[in-house]
């Protein structure tokens, strides 16, 4: 789910596009709503209310009763009932390997090498500080 949640709206639809997709009903229709976000603070980690994100979500129901939940950050309702379809399709042996080789395992080759990407990028600027002990007494 993290590869889908981290994934563009057009990438999944793009590789959804290439599996065949079942018979399917919105349990939820996608909706937009906030969430509560909890941070830490000080030496003890004490919990507070940082501030509220905007998600949205959906629930899918597949023919042949498999129900599917998606959430996301942001208000792309479309993205959410995406989400929710990969959800229901993973937990049906029927299209659980196409969803697998045909939606995530590209989505998170992809993220994989952007993610190398950018530490290389950020590799190559690091700077190694030392200190010189002098040799006097």
């Amino acid at each position: 789910m993290a590869v889908l949640a981290h994934s563009d709206a057009a990438d999944i639809s793009g590789r959804l596009d290439a599996v065949a997709l079942p018979a399917h009903e919105n349990l939820r229709e996608p909706e937009n709503g906030l969430v509560m976000v909890r941070g830490r603070i000080g030496g003890d980690g004490a919990p507070f209310n940082l501030g509220e994100a905007t998600v949205s979500r959906a629930a899918v129901r597949l023919s042949t009763g498999e129900v599917g939940f998606g959430y996301t950050l942001g208000r792309d309702r479309q993205k959410a009932r995406m989400i929710a379809l990969c959800d229901a399709m993973l937990q049906s042996d029927q299209f659980a390997g196409a969803v697998e080789s045909g939606v995530i395992a590209p989505l998170r080759a992809a993220m994989v090498a952007n993610r190398n990407r950018y530490a290389a990028e950020t590799a190559a600027t690091r700077v190694d500080f030392y200190t010189l002990v002098r040799g006097e007494g």
